[in-house]
């Protein structure tokens, strides 16, 4: 953390040097721009606003059919400073008229930098695009990813207007909203929520199917095929993570946000209904479990339940930092206005969660849900979460956690 502190601070000085023979910082213009961030060669195409009210700017960021709004947004002498939400994540570019150029950078992750520009007045995320209804419907898709390992996924794709749209299911959650065009027998979509950062680009052979390649970030690029097939499903969220053989309850004791020791032993959680989730705030489909979880929670408080985030977050030089933990669940409490509790369980990697909860036979995504009812039994675990983006998974998810939740909350203690 301090040489991340020393590095912005660096940043600052010769910043303020480099402009300080202007009285005033540049002028970022207010308006829709379309942004790029370079993946692998691969143009990621992006739609922002700039706001401005008094002094302080805003954004809203675009991606599909989301807006992300962004209130971290400085202007320094000829640059802007836009961070990503509650990511530590950061957008800084240098301004020139109607152009930005620079770089989009994650803070915690070694050299994570990638090129970044934007056009002012670029009111869409693509010139003239077209959607070919051939791509629509349910694909059944097999990723590879760097270990040789297929992983199977669902992609559900959708025409609307002249825009193919859609997401990707895993056993593990969702690609969150994609969005792109076809051109001939090419398929090209896109998300870009401030963390995730995606390009799908793939070719529908001769025999209908698709082979093509998946981008994320930095270096991630896995080869992918699918085969339409309305019937095919991911296996049940209910059946992957379970409790060992002669165990019936989850224990634990992590630090909450005062470093005070929590756990479900504590008299607050005595003869409640407690749902545990295994989550990190670098996690967007974390981030679309949480929203549900903070508006269920606010109109169930008062029933004899609680809430406990269990965060893995990411680590520093390698290891668990308390301190830099703590900063950024804060922030997201802060953010999204939360009311219920959070540890710090330790460092974003399924294999340390697993470790952590060694009562589970593992851990195998963020988010995973405990819910354990008044009796401190465990009756159901959840892994993953399709968000919003999935449409009816998304409602069928909702409808189900809240009938399940109605029965544990009348049962007797």
């Amino acid at each position: 953390m301090k040489s991340f502190f020393k590095l912005s601070l660096t940043l600052v000085v010769v910043l303020l040097l480099s402009s300080c023979s202007k009285e005033q910082p540049t002028e970022l213009k207010q308006g829709v721009w379309r942004g790029e961030i370079d993946i692998q060669g691969n143009a990621l195409p992006f739609n922002f606003e700039v706001l401005k009210k008094d002094d302080a700017y805003s954004i809203n960021l675009m991606n599909s059919k989301e807006t992300i709004p962004l209130d971290e947004v400085t202007v320094l002498g000829d640059s802007v400073f836009i961070t990503m939400h509650i990511f530590d994540i950061d957008i800084r570019a240098k301004i020139n008229g109607n152009n930005l150029t620079g770089l989009y950078i994650k803070n915690y992750a070694d050299n994570y930098r990638l090129s970044f520009k934007a056009t002012f007045g670029k009111n869409t995320r693509f010139d003239n695009p077209h959607s070919d209804t051939k791509f629509d419907g349910s694909w059944e898709t097999t990723f590879v990813n760097e270990e040789g390992r297929e992983i199977p996924a669902k992609g559900v794709f959708k025409t609307e207007g002249n825009l193919l749209t859609g997401t990707i299911l895993t056993k593990t959650g969702d690609y969150r909203y994609l969005e792109g065009y076809t051109e001939n027998n090419k398929l090209h979509l896109y998300t870009f929520d401030g963390n995730h950062a995606f390009v799908f680009i793939a070719d529908m052979l001769d025999d209908g199917s698709l082979k093509g390649n998946f981008h994320s970030g930095r270096s991630s690029n896995d080869p992918f095929t699918a085969v339409k097939n309305p019937d095919f499903e991911l296996p049940n969220a209910l059946a992957l993570t379970y409790l060992k053989e002669g165990f019936d309850k989850v224990s634990f004791s992590f630090p909450g946000l005062d470093g005070k020791p929590v756990s479900l032993d504590d008299a607050k959680y005595k003869g409640k209904v407690v749902v545990l989730q295994v989550f990190g705030t670098w996690c967007p489909n974390c981030m679309d479990e949480t929203v549900f979880y903070a508006d269920w929670y606010a109109k169930n408080k008062d029933k004899g339940v609680a809430i406990i985030g269990l965060a893995y977050e990411n680590p520093v030089k390698g290891k668990f930092n308390f301190d830099y933990a703590k900063k950024r669940v804060e922030k997201m409490k802060k953010k999204y206005n939360l009311g219920y509790d959070y540890v710090l369980a330790g460092i974003s990697k399924s294999t340390e969660a697993s470790k952590s909860l060694p009562m589970l036979n593992k851990i195998i995504s963020f988010p995973t849900s405990i819910i354990i009812d008044r009796n401190g039994k465990v009756r159901r675990i959840h892994t993953g979460f399709a968000g919003p983006a999935t449409g009816k998974y998304y409602e069928d998810f909702v409808e189900d956690f809240n009938s399940f939740m109605a029965v544990l909350i009348a049962e007797k203690e």
